[in-house]
């Protein structure tokens, strides 16, 4: 029943349909998402709740993209049982209840965004699963044959785990691709892999978004080598400014980042002045022109005190604050005081008496 649904849409190419089977809550649904070329809303809104965390019974929306990826890969399967679902969206509570019971569960993960789904097909061994997803190199693909399921995401292309460098040839001949070995070293295509599928992601992301388009049927057509199928309607979009697209031209790609890079402001002409190894000649009244001479701060004058009061300044020598403190004060004649030369207060402290003896 599937696989003549299957080939039906594969007929007509831009009509398809999946059917699934949820693993947890026992629910089945048959569905056709794509009419014409076009994402059917109806269709959509059923995924959405189909693949809601049932813990919690919260769906979620569900990038459409994740369906033409599970439709390819069933496709090329050729399976004929519903595809069994472990897992889809996840609520943040339920994620993070799942993360305190496993360290395998991200933090951040895909399946949190409405963009991941763990699934199942009963008559397809779990390798062979994993290598069609892999091939496809549309997103993350992970692997856990201990439980018999694949997790498949729209995010970047990536795989975990990693296989070896020979397994990792073995799947690309050709070596293009963007899976990196458990090495870390890429394959001799990578290069070619990075300015072919980057933009080709890019651009289904963009028809995606926009309600439909051609699948990606088409553009994965040479990754399978398939004959039929039709080549894709939409040239990849050119990228905006602020977007640099991976090339395999490593000086190109340096040489448009250097041609990005804002230039730094220019001095204003008016104060920009030669160096002094290359100043040229100028006139003597130029450089005080481009630079002109601070103004002198005024400073007042100090007037001068006129007068001397004698009689203000003998009482003063009289008052009790003035008349205990050491002024430092020297006679301006020798003998006015004494036959020696007297330095010390005008007037001499006074002894003090104390009330005992002031009685007597």
């Amino acid at each position: 029943m599937a696989t003549a649904r299957t080939q039906d849409a594969a007929a007509f190419g831009d009509t398809r349909t999946l059917s699934f089977y949820h693993t947890h809550t026992r629910e089945n649904l048959t569905v056709t998402f794509r009419r014409d070329g076009q994402y059917d809303s109806g269709a959509l809104q059923q995924l959405n709740w189909f693949l809601r965390d049932w813990r919690v019974e919260k769906p979620a929306q569900i990038d459409p993209r994740l369906f033409d990826i599970i439709w390819e890969v069933y496709r090329e399967s050729g399976s004929s049982q519903p595809i069994n679902i472990i897992s889809a969206y996840r609520s943040p509570e339920t994620n993070g209840a799942l993360r305190r019971r496993s360290s395998g569960v991200a933090e951040h993960s895909q399946h949190m965004l409405g963009k991941a789904m763990d699934i199942r097909l009963p008559d397809v061994d779990t390798a062979r699963l994993r290598a069609i997803a892999m091939k496809m190199q549309y997103g993350g693909v992970g692997y856990y044959s201990s439980s018999a399921f694949v997790h498949v995401d729209t995010g970047n292309v990536r795989a975990w785990p990693r296989m070896t460098q020979q397994q990792l040839a073995q799947l690309f001949p050709d070596g293009k691709t963007l899976h990196l070995p458990s090495n870390g070293k890429p394959l001799p295509g990578y290069e070619l892999a990075k300015a072919e599928i980057l933009p080709r992601n890019a651009a289904l992301a963009t028809q995606a978004s926009a309600g439909g388009g051609p699948s990606i049927g088409g553009v994965l057509a040479n990754l399978f080598g398939r004959k039929n199928a039709a080549p894709p309607q939409a040239e990849t979009p050119a990228p905006s400014p602020a977007t640099m697209v991976a090339s395999a031209d490593a000086e190109s790609v340096k040489e448009a980042m250097v041609t990005a890079a804002p230039l730094p402001p220019r001095r204003p002409s008016e104060i920009q002045v030669a160096s002094v190894g290359g100043m040229p000649d100028m006139a003597p009244g130029a450089l005080a022109a481009l630079v002109p001479t601070p103004a002198p701060k005024v400073v007042p004058e100090l007037k001068p005190i006129l007068g001397y009061d004698a009689t203000a300044a003998a009482k003063s020598l009289f008052e009790p604050k003035t008349a205990f403190l050491d002024l430092g004060f020297t006679t301006a004649a020798k003998n006015d005081l004494s036959i020696t030369h007297f330095t010390g207060p005008a007037v001499k402290p006074l002894p003090l008496i104390d009330e005992a003896r002031a009685e007597l």
